[in-house]
């Protein structure tokens, strides 16, 4: 992997850069190395057997990045192509990502080196439980409560879960989150991802004084979350124009009908069956002229070799590190407005928050209260990003950026770390 395209490296530049706008970081660089690299890095290899009876050893890495405020909370990643750089970059964004949206956990990340589609579902369990049953001294809801992430669905959280319950003696539903409703699932959690989206696409905008309906847009990934960020957006009278599945892009500029879509994915069918449309390659698209641009899928989808090609007003990241430093700075040159992704992306941690708090007490609130919840959150959380960049008169990112490590030193500071 080039200097580049690796995650950790564009991380600790993102910091670096917002730390010389923010004074009380630029004074003491001490305070930078103290949140720019994690408290510890653990891998481990866990052996599994196979349908076959064949034993397969799995790499695992773990990142617990800051624990300024305990818990940590982090996402289980499934992933032929993890790296070691990648869940260390992750755990520091984890770290960002709760502290500009206020809540009271900290940054880790667990990342398997697996393509969980060669694995059958009898394999895949064993693949769950033996990694509980290895970690589970070190997994409790007062510590650190893992989460669903790339290739963890609630049936593999539903599995972890009753490991460890079954390894403490005592129904833990609060150890895991993003489990199925039948589990302690959050009202709300399926929508939670796309439903702060929207809400944090329409809180900037209309600090932006914009007109919100109207709007073009381009969605990068038209699966679960990303769906649902489609349907929201159509019901907002805005006009979706161009997305995109893992066989391809579609695009029209008169709009596209977000009903067809939506019965395609439901019955197994790419976008690119949608009729009436064209059909485009993934750079092709992300260079065509739109209000808005939401790149929802993969990383460095940004870069300084497209971004004097980007055609849009405002980038919205659901995905994460899709833009890269070089390309950000230039985006802003250009005056295209970039919600960031430790902002834009946020409300899946979020609800799992919500879900670990309900776990915790018993208590469950009704999907209505949960939306009121995030929305209260989302305004709080947009407007500092908003304020604090027009003060220092800088990007939403680096805005987003002194947010979060403000209150990460502040953490720091109170507990006597230095």
């Amino acid at each position: 992997m080039s200097e580049k395209n690796n995650p950790f490296v564009n991380a600790k530049r993102q910091l670096k850069q917002a730390c010389e706008l923010y004074k009380n970081c630029n004074s003491d660089i001490n305070q930078y190395e103290l949140i720019s690299s994690p408290k510890r890095i653990i891998e481990i290899n866990i052996p599994v057997r196979m349908d076959d009876w064949n034993i397969k050893t799995f790499t695992w890495f773990r990142s617990q990045h800051n624990d300024a405020r305990w818990p940590f909370k982090w996402g289980i990643r499934f992933h032929q192509d993890v790296s070691r750089d990648e869940v260390k970059a992750l755990s520091m964004w984890m770290t960002f990502k709760c502290a500009v949206i206020d809540i009271p956990l900290w940054g880790g990340k667990w990342g398997i080196i697996v393509n969980p589609k060669e694995l059958s579902i009898s394999e895949l369990e064993r693949l769950s439980r033996w990694y509980v049953r290895q970690l589970y001294k070190y997994i409790w809801p007062e510590l650190d409560i893992p989460a669903p992430d790339v290739n963890t669905t609630p049936q593999i959280m539903a599995w972890m879960m009753d490991e460890y319950s079954e390894l403490v003696w005592k129904y833990s539903p609060g150890s895991f989150t993003g489990k199925p409703l039948t589990s302690g699932w959050s009202k709300g959690r399926w929508r939670a991802t796309a439903q702060w989206g929207f809400y944090v696409l329409k809180e900037i905008l209309e600090l932006e004084k914009e007109e919100i309906k109207w709007k073009k847009i381009v969605i990068q990934w038209a699966w679960n979350a990303w769906l649902t960020m489609a349907e929201l957006v159509c019901e907002a009278g805005w006009i979706l124009v161009g997305i995109s599945d893992s066989k391809g892009w579609i695009y029209n500029e008169k709009g596209l009908f977000i009903d067809k879509i939506v019965r395609l994915k439901s019955e197994r069918k790419s976008v690119t069956e949608y009729l009436d449309a064209e059909k485009l390659s993934n750079w092709d698209i992300l260079e065509k002229e739109c209000d808005i641009l939401i790149p929802a899928a993969l990383e460095n989808q940004i870069t300084d070799k497209n971004v004097s090609k980007i055609n849009t007003k405002v980038i919205l990241e659901l995905a994460n590190w899709p833009t890269t430093p070089e390309a950000d700075e230039e985006l802003h040159k250009k005056g295209i407005m970039v919600i960031p992704d430790i902002l834009a992306n946020s409300g899946g941690v979020m609800v799992s928050y919500f879900e670990q708090v309900q776990n915790n007490t018993n208590f469950y609130w009704e999907e209505d209260e949960i939306d009121e919840k995030l929305h209260k959150k989302i305004t709080h959380a947009a407007n500092a990003v908003y304020d604090i960049s027009k003060d220092t008169n800088t990007h939403l990112r680096n805005g987003a950026y002194i947010v979060a490590m403000k209150r990460v030193l502040d953490a720091m500071k109170d507990r006597g770390e230095f």
